[in-house]
């Protein structure tokens, strides 16, 4: 699948939208989750849907950041042109959602805290962005270092730091 680029995408676009995300991220942890968000964006650059990880919040293990925007985006005839922005590499769960739905690209925060599924999304044709942005990386490197057990739940870990 070629990517189609939205209108105006690049780096300011690239950014704007990732603030989006890290506002969900926030939120996410202000509520007692964990700090990673998400923004499904249309071709035409609208948002069509945000989240943030919730799976403390809802006790759901499958309720992460990715797929909480692209629920919230509800149902898409096509996904040509969409571009998943998230503040954290995805996980493979998340991965397997935007190949699912042929999301042609992905906007990455950080991929230092934790590195899932981008680089074998970048091998199957999905374009990859990755801003190593030092506000997802602070978000992320603090949590973890507060809790842990946690973050290492969320990774499907051993619970064990």
């Amino acid at each position: 699948m070629t990517p189609v680029s939205a209108p105006g995408a690049g780096p300011g676009r690239y950014q704007e939208w990732l603030r989006i995300a890290v506002e969900e991220a926030e939120a996410g942890l202000a509520s007692g989750g964990l700090p990673i968000g998400a923004a499904l964006i249309g071709g035409d650059g609208r948002v069509l849907g945000r989240g943030h990880n919730r799976r403390v919040q809802d006790g759901d293990p499958s309720a992460h950041g990715e797929t909480a925007a692209f629920r919230n985006a509800g149902r898409q005839r096509s996904y040509a042109g969409t571009t998943m922005v998230t503040t954290l590499s995805p996980c493979w769960y998340c991965s397997g959602l935007v190949r699912q739905f042929g999301i042609p690209r992905v906007v990455i925060g950080e991929a230092r805290t934790f590195s899932g599924g981008h680089e074998w999304l970048a091998e199957n044709g999905v374009e990859i962005i990755l801003l190593d942005d030092p506000e997802c990386v602070r978000l992320m490197s603090s949590f973890i270092e507060v809790d842990p057990g946690l973050w290492h739940e969320d990774i499907g870990g051993d619970g064990d730091p």
